[in-house]
Order: structure tokens, then C-alpha cells, then sequence
């Protein structure tokens, strides 16, 4: 239904659906963090993520409004409760007109799209749920509350923790944030704006206000990140493709994307993400 409700939202609003490759030469977002493989005596890897064909298609090719569903893959060794090794990832990537807040608008559209839709669609379901996992109802705001990473670093500082505004979150504080923000603000789904330059993506724009800052973002369900970035060294030859795609100019452009698996464990508040996926893959199964 998560996934339903997804493409639904983004055709309604012009977006148009792509499939593009899982098997790429050189690493989506960079880092050893990938699953290597022998393509006919060509170094590949299966793909991080859609990030770079997606900002290619609507970015250069004059799609402009662009989504796809697809699988994910990371090969980090992690055995903790968040994480899988494949899930289902739900980006998009769209042309921006005047400035990026215009993607967060999208994003708030989609993700109560996205609540609404669960809580009227699925009652029965939700009600089974809830006898063997009991949860409280999912709380969002509409108009989707926005802070900027520095006002949840103060927030976090007041609340006597330390963290400072160019340094990244810690799991534990993210979780301390979003209970915090709960508190103040009666929500548990929040975005947060203008993350430090040095913790996010080498695609990232830098913020032109200050250049210690990015023009990013992350969105928040019951504290944890629902996709955390990072910034690594990528040779530039493995992406070569991706440069040349911009040499002819690129309409401005931002997007996102979130895990359908992570989406059902924090709206449903279940204590580990294999119970929302049909077939886990982490690094102890395989199968079936």
C-alpha cells in the first residue's frame, strides 16, 4: 500500500516513472559500501541507489518530474535493527523554479498522502498489527513542521545534550531529537533543513549564505533519520558519464529518497525492520 500510495501521489502531480539500472560501473553516492562484481572482466557493482540517473533524466533530459521504485542494495556488515542489506527504495528527483523548498512541499504532500491513506485504507490491517505489537497512532502536522539543523542542534543543547551545529547526528540523538520535538511541537514526522556541507553527499549545492552549510535536507519518522548520507571520495572516471550528462547545462534540481521498508517500521512503531519486509536480506540471510 506504501508503495501504492507512493506512485499515486507523484502521477497525480506530473511526476513520470523510471527504471533505471541496478547494475553500474563505479559506486551511486561513492564509498566501499557496495557489492562488487566481475561484468564480463569490467569492475561493477550493484547500485546504492538511483541518485545519479534519476537527477540525469530530470535534470538534463527534460523530464523535469521523475520517480522509481526499485530495489536498493549495501553492503555494509550491520546487524542492527534498522538496516537491511536489499530494501525497496522510493525516490524522486523534480526541476526547481525558483528555490528547493519547492521539493519539501512535495514531500509533505506525499508523506500525508502517504499516513492518510494507511490510517483510512488500512484499518482492519492496522487493528491485527496493533494486537501483537501495540503502537501509538502515528501524530503530523499538516503543513509538515521544517527546522533547520541548527535549531535541532539547539533544541538537543537545551535539552542539556551536547551537539554541535557542524558536527552529524548520533543514532541516540537523532532519537533524543525526535522525542524532544514530540514534546514541543505534538509531531512525530518532521523535516530538517540545512545540514552541515561536510556530512552529506558529494552532489550536494552548497548553501550560498554560508558555505559551511548545504542546501539539504532529511525527514524524521519518531526520531530516526529516514535516510541517512555521507560524503565520500569518488574517482571522478567512474562516474564520468554522470559529468558529461551536465557539460550541456542542467535545469536546477533537488529530490529524495526513502526506504518503503524503514517507512512501514516507524509508522507502525515495530521494534526491528524485518517484521516489514516479506524477505530480509542483512548479512546473516540469504533466504528464502
Amino acid at each position: 500500500m506504501v508503495g501504492h500510495l507512493f506512485r499515486q501521489c507523484l502521477v497525480n502531480k506530473g511526476f513520470v516513472e523510471i527504471h533505471t539500472p541496478k547494475l553500474i560501473g563505479g559506486a551511486s553516492e561513492g564509498g566501499s559500501d557496495v557489492f562488487t562484481l566481475d561484468y564480463f572482466g569490467q569492475e561493477a557493482c550493484l547500485a546504492m541507489s538511483p541518485q545519479l540517473h534519476k537527477q540525469m533524466t530530470a535534470a538534463c533530459s527534460g523530464f523535469e518530474r521523475v520517480f522509481e521504485t526499485g530495489p536498493v542494495f549495501r553492503a555494509e556488515n550491520s546487524n542492527t535493527r534498522r538496516h537491511l542489506r536489499e530494501f525497496t527504495g522510493l525516490d524522486l528527483e523534480m526541476a526547481i523554479h525558483e528555490h528547493y523548498d519547492e521539493v519539501l512541499q512535495v514531500f509533505s504532500d506525499l508523506f500525508i498522502t502517504i499516513f492518510d491513506g494507511l490510517n483510512s485504507k488500512c484499518e482492519n490491517e492496522l487493528e491485527r498489527i496493533r494486537e501483537q505489537h501495540p503502537f501509538e497512532d502515528l501524530k503530523y502536522l499538516q503543513p509538515t513542521l521544517k527546522i533547520t539543523y541548527a535549531e535541532g542542534c539547539k533544541l538537543l543543547r537545551e535539552a542539556g545534550i551536547d551537539q554541535d551545529d557542524y558536527e552529524d547526528l548520533s543514532t541516540i540523538n537523532e532519537k533524543k531529537l525526535g522525542d524532544i520535538v514530540r514534546e514541543k511541537y505534538n509531531t512525530d514526522f518532521f523535516f530538517m533543513d540545512k545540514y552541515p556541507l561536510a556530512v552529506r553527499p558529494f552532489y550536494t549545492m552548497p548553501c550560498p549564505e554560508n558555505p559551511k552549510l548545504s542546501n539539504s535536507f532529511d525527514f524524521f519518522i519518531r526520531g530516526p533519520l529516514i535516510e541517512r548520507a555521507k560524503a565520500w571520495d569518488i574517482p571522478i572516471d567512474s562516474i564520468q558519464s554522470y559529468v558529461n550528462s551536465f557539460r550541456n547545462g542542467a535545469l536546477p534540481h533537488a529530490g529524495g529518497g526513502i526506504g518503503l521498508e524503514r517507512v512501514v517500521m516507524l509508522f507502525l512503531g515495530l521494534p526491528n525492520i524485518r517484521k516489514s519486509a516479506w524477505f530480509p536480506r542483512d548479512p546473516k540471510r540469504i533466504s528464502p
